[in-house]
């Protein structure tokens, strides 16, 4: 009797789709280089696809039974489906999100506000365009946002 052996290349390339998926949100969401474009996700999913590749390849091989053609098909599926998933959310369905209504657009104007500074004394817009800095009035402001530990 011929033992047959476990398709491993199918079930790793499902686990690794699952894992690329479920690592954006909770990993690479993190870091603006993985966050803005996930390279690091579709890296994944690429190697899960070769895998899954050769696993269905390796289950429709002569002398397999007919359960691990169907179980390679459908662990298949299941991961292309993963990955579809995943292109749709973050290529497609990111971009149906409505822009912030209340965000200053390219061009506009920023309305006038009041911050505290690094030393904590407030400072407003208004204030800094009217000042004159080194004799003369400054043409614009530039505002940093550092999301930093002090």
């Amino acid at each position: 009797m011929k033992i047959q052996k476990f398709n491993w290349q199918t079930w790793t390339g499902f686990l690794l789709s699952v894992a690329a998926l479920l690592s954006y949100p909770f990993v690479f969401v993190r870091w603006p280089i993985t966050r803005d474009f996930p390279w690091a996700n579709l890296l994944l999913f690429g190697v899960a696809l070769v895998l899954l590749s050769v696993g269905v390849k390796r289950g429709f091989a002569p002398g397999r039974r007919s359960i691990s053609k169907i179980a390679s098909s459908i662990v298949t599926v299941l991961g292309v489906l993963v990955l579809g998933f995943f292109v749709f959310t973050f290529f497609i369905a990111a971009k149906w999100l409505p822009a912030s209504h209340g965000a200053p657009q390219v061009g506009q104007k920023a309305p006038d506000f009041t911050l505290s500074d690094a030393g904590g004394k407030s400072v407003s817009l208004s204030e800094l365009l009217s000042s004159p800095l080194k004799g003369s009035t400054p043409e614009g402001v530039l505002l940093i946002f550092y999301r930093g530990y002090w």
